[in-house]
């Protein structure tokens, strides 16, 4: 199961080959400023590893998000979190530091909305966000979400979480 194609953009599942532009995504200091810290070589490899067993598992996870030409811009896709000991499926996004602001994030979630509406809805998507990563509450309201609580599931993080009421697709 993958998003569709959308305008500009194609999703695919991530393999081992994308560990260098996986590593250099989730090590850069800027695309990870609202994470406890970047991420070596070894936890990005961790990290495809982890979404391939969410593809098995789950049926989703994050996929890879590149240009129709192949250009790596991030990943974005579903996953299951817990919010306050709740479980969620959340929408995420990391772009590239030098492709942020042209709105490659907000059109791949968007596609993983539409992908919600046909294989999980009626439901609540999420998005659970640093109070202060702006740029990432911005793509969230333009999804259409609004704030519905605050994580506080660790006393010395405090995350907000915007949801989405999806409804089912018409027939």
């Amino acid at each position: 199961m993958l998003p569709e194609r959308t305008e500009r953009l194609r999703f695919r599942e991530m393999t081992l080959t994308d560990l260098d532009h996986l590593a250099d995504l989730l090590g850069d200091p800027g695309v990870m400023s609202f994470y406890p810290a970047p991420k070596s070589r070894s936890e990005s490899r961790e990290w495809i590893e982890r979404m391939q067993e969410r593809y098995t598992s789950d049926g989703h996870g994050l996929w890879i998000i590149e240009t129709h030409d192949g250009e790596f811009i991030g990943d974005c896709g579903i996953t299951w979190q817990s919010y306050n000991g709740i479980a969620v499926r959340e929408v995420g996004y990391h772009v590239r530091a030098d492709r942020q602001g042209r709105g490659y994030a907000t059109e791949a979630a968007s596609a993983c909305v539409d992908l919600f509406r046909r294989e999980f809805a009626p439901g609540l998507l999420t998005a659970i966000i640093h109070p202060r990563n702006d740029a990432s509450r911005r793509v969230a309201e333009h999804l259409g979400m609004t704030r519905i609580a605050d994580d506080r599931a660790h006393p010395w993080i405090v995350r907000t979480v915007m949801g989405l009421t999806v409804e089912a697709q018409a027939s």
